[in-house]
């Protein structure tokens, strides 16, 4: 679909990196084919959208945040008129746009009822295999659906299956990597001073950092330190840092995760989307524990990966300092079973997304 004719697009997706960066890898796609259009984000003032829109070179303009109750109480009470006024902040965002496209979280929620209004075409895009309230209720107002992996029961059952974009260094490490698997997993264990012929585990408890996750390596650190296993921890830039000691080392954050995936052995991390896509794409073997909160989109999310012997799932209420001393071991034992390379099967997710919002755009399902 070619043209000279500017138009607005407007993307919403904020508060968790799951939401923002897929939503980011389709913009930069889109700006690619079509640089003479506007891309605006919808956001909330405490997402973290704030941190990663503006850095990105796109506009972001915000509105109110609205939360779903998980029981009855006020806050339930006053739910549709907080749901209303953030509607009609939505709409003064969308107001002349040509598309909307929303990735999910409570801010997608009010972004397709202020599309749905003003007649702005939309598009859904879930990166979970459950469903959120959110795109629930998105799939109620357009049939342009996409979904990460296949959904196999209701609106979502019909969507496109067009995977989940991938951050750019992700992308780059893949292809790097893709002419010899094994030389490029030794080169990031030097790059980060392993030994390449020893374990390597990575511990990441998403952007933010698990405090749970946190307590019970702290009290396997030195079982873990016993077998001989080198350890990269990502411990969040809230969380105390703990101190560094033989093959452990703890940081607040990992800016080069590219290099953290290939060079692990075994990840363990929560099982958000975007986590489980990327361990997919450079990773070997992960120990997933879900965040126990939520709709329970998390515990399904690595499924695929379970399949494909990459990945074993546990629940934080099984996952405990003496559960990951019995079973390390034989995660490593997979890892090594499991062929070298990465997974290639989100590396064309955004151009997919693209072609399904030109389709938005021209009327066609």
């Amino acid at each position: 679909m070619k043209t000279s004719i500017s138009r607005t697009l407007v993307f919403a997706g904020g508060g968790t990196a799951g939401h923002v960066e897929p939503a980011l890898a389709v913009a930069r796609a889109w700006k690619e084919k079509y640089p003479q259009d506007h891309c605006i984000f919808m956001g909330t003032p405490t997402g973290l959208e704030n941190t990663l829109i503006p850095v990105a070179g796109f506009e972001l303009r915000n509105i109110d945040k609205v939360v779903m109750p998980r029981r009855f109480n006020l806050d339930l009470v006053k739910l549709p008129v907080r749901l209303l006024g953030a509607v009609n902040s939505a709409k003064k965002v969308i107001k002349g746009a040509d598309l909307l496209i929303g990735f999910g979280g409570y801010l997608s929620a009010s972004a397709y009822l202020a599309a749905f209004l003003t007649k702005v075409p939309i598009v859904v895009h879930e990166a979970n295999v459950k469903v959120g309230w959110a795109n629930q209720l998105g799939a109620l107002l357009t049939k342009n659906l996409a979904v990460a992996r296949p959904i196999a029961v209701g609106r979502f059952s019909r969507a496109s299956v067009t995977g989940l974009p991938l951050r750019e260094e992700v992308k780059k490490a893949y292809f790097e990597a893709s002419s010899d698997w094994h030389q490029a997993r030794d080169c990031a264990k030097e790059k980060l001073g392993w030994n390449v012929n020893h374990p390597t585990l990575l511990i990441i408890g998403g952007s933010l950092g698990s405090t749970y996750i946190n307590s019970q390596i702290a009290m396997a650190l030195p079982f873990l330190r016993e077998k001989g296993i080198q350890i990269l921890h990502s411990v969040g830039a809230k969380n105390e840092l703990p101190p560094d000691s033989e093959n452990y080392r703890a940081v607040p954050y990992i800016n080069d995760m590219a290099t953290a995936y290939l060079a692990a052995d075994v990840v363990l991390a929560r099982s958000g989307a975007v986590t489980c896509a990327e361990v997919g794409a450079l990773g070997r073997m992960a120990v997933f524990v879900p965040l126990p909160i939520g709709n329970g989109e998390q515990a399904r999310n690595a499924d695929y990966l379970v399949a494909l012997g990459r990945a074993v799932v546990v629940a934080q209420r099984d996952f405990s300092a003496k559960w990951l001393v019995d079973n390390i071991e034989k995660a490593f034992a997979q890892s090594a079973n499991n062929a070298e390379n990465g997974l290639g099967q989100d590396l064309e997710s955004e151009q997919k997304i693209v072609d399904l919002m030109e389709k938005a755009l021209t009327g066609k399902s």
